[in-house]
């Protein structure tokens, strides 16, 4: 029951903080930053996912 607790954390903690360096470091606007933010919290789940099932 903890594992997809874990796999939502990690995308979320890893899609802030690709939002954060985008929108504020970078000065992206905020509809890209909102894309790559999606986009790098995807595939945090999937690669927490497949660290999960070894």
């Amino acid at each position: 029951m903890r594992q997809p607790f874990y796999i939502a954390m990690h995308a979320v903690v890893a899609a802030g903080f690709i939002f954060l360096l985008q929108r504020y470091a970078l000065s992206a606007t905020l509809e890209s930053s909102l894309l790559w933010a999606l986009t790098f919290g995807g595939c945090a789940a999937g690669l927490a996912y497949m660290q999960s099932n070894r």
